[in-house]
C-alpha cells in the first residue's frame, strides 16, 4: 500500500479500509496543525496507477471491504469527476463496497454544485468528515482556517440536500483562555442549525513547532487550563440541542468518552466533572505535557 507520512484517520473509521488518494493538505495555514509536517511536501495527488495498485492489494488481502476511508487532509478537494473515478474504480475491485468516507474542508463543499454532490451520494460518498474545530468567527480566523461560520452553514446544508452524512471535528482549547463562554455559544448558534452524524471533540495540544506556539511567545494568545477546556466541553455538550454522536476520542482526549444526544447528555456531564474531580488541573497539565504525539 502507498502511505506517505503519518496515516490519519478518525476513531470511528477504526474498521473501514484506508487508501490513499491525496497525501498532505492544501490548506496547511491552520496555526495549530501539526499533523502533516512528516509529509515532504505540501499537497500530491496519487497517480490512478498508484491508487489501483492499492485496490488490487486490498482485494488480495480484504475482498470483503464494505467501508472505505480516503486517506489524505482533505481528498474531497478532488474535483467530482475524480472522485467519482475512484468510487468507480474501487467498486471493481471491491464487489461489497457500499459506502466512501474521507476528511474535507468546507472549502472543498464549495466549488461543488448540490446536483454533483448528489452525484457523489450515488457513488458511495457519505459519512465525510470536516474539521469545522468551531463556529466562532474570530478563532476560526485567528487560526487561519480560511472560512467563516456562515460558509460552514451554507456548505454543510449543500450537504444535506445532497444526502450526504457529515461528522463534524470540535477543538476544545481553540479560542484562548477567558474566551470559551462566548466561543461555545458563537459555536452552538452554528452546530444547533445543521445536522452532524457525529461531533467529535479533540483536545487542543500545543506543539513547539507549530504557528500558534510562536504567536504564544509573543504574548499574542494564551492557552486556557485544562480544567478550562473541560468545562468547555461540557458547555458544549449541555448546548448542543441536535440529535447526534457525541465523541470525545483520541490521544488528545484524556477522557475517552461518547454517547447519544441528547439521552446521554448527563452521563457525559457527570463523567467530565468525576475526571476533573479526580485528577485536577496538575495532573490533567502533565498528561497534555507528556503527549508527544497525536
Amino acid at each position: 500500500m502507498h502511505y506517505t507520512g503519518t496515516v490519519w484517520r478518525p476513531p470511528y473509521e477504526a474498521w473501514s479500509a484506508l487508501l490513499q488518494v491525496t497525501a498532505g493538505c492544501t490548506h496547511h495555514k491552520c496555526k495549530f496543525c501539526t499533523l502533516y509536517e512528516d509529509v515532504p511536501f505540501k499537497f500530491r495527488i496519487s497517480a490512478m496507477q498508484e491508487i489501483e495498485a492499492d485496490l488490487k492489494e486490498l482485494y488480495f488481502h480484504s475482498p470483503d471491504v464494505t467501508r472505505l476511508f480516503l486517506v489524505g487532509a482533505n481528498p474531497f478537494v478532488l474535483s467530482t469527476a475524480k472522485l467519482r473515478n475512484i468510487a468507480y474504480l474501487a467498486k471493481q475491485y471491491l464487489h461489497r463496497l457500499t459506502t466512501i468516507g474521507c476528511f474535507a474542508r468546507i472549502t472543498d463543499i464549495s466549488p461543488k454544485s448540490i446536483e454533483e454532490l448528489k452525484q457523489l451520494r450515488s457513488c458511495g460518498f457519505n459519512g465525510v468528515t470536516i474539521g469545522v474545530e468551531t463556529g466562532d468567527d474570530e478563532a476560526l480566523a485567528f487560526m487561519h482556517k480560511g472560512y467563516t461560520s456562515t460558509d460552514i452553514l451554507e456548505q454543510c446544508r449543500k450537504l444535506d440536500e445532497a444526502g450526504i452524512e457529515y461528522n463534524f471535528f470540535y477543538l476544545t482549547g481553540i479560542y484562548g483562555k477567558g474566551k470559551s463562554a462566548d466561543g461555545v455559544e458563537n459555536t452552538l448558534k452554528v452546530f444547533n442549525q445543521l445536522n452532524p452524524k457525529i461531533v467529535g471533540a479533540s483536545m487542543l495540544t500545543i506543539y513547539t513547532n507549530s504557528e500558534l506556539y510562536s504567536e504564544i511567545q509573543k504574548g499574542n494568545w494564551v492557552e486556557e487550563s485544562e480544567t478550562e477546556k473541560y468545562n468547555e466541553l461540557k458547555m458544549l455538550i449541555n448546548g448542543l440541542l441536535i440529535k447526534t454522536h457525541f465523541a470525545a476520542l483520541g490521544a488528545s482526549n484524556a477522557l475517552q468518552l461518547h454517547g447519544d444526544l441528547p439521552s446521554d447528555k448527563a452521563e457525559l456531564i457527570s463523567a467530565i466533572d468525576e475526571t476533573v474531580a479526580r485528577f485536577g488541573e496538575n495532573r490533567l497539565r502533565q498528561y497534555r505535557k507528556n503527549l508527544k504525539h497525536l
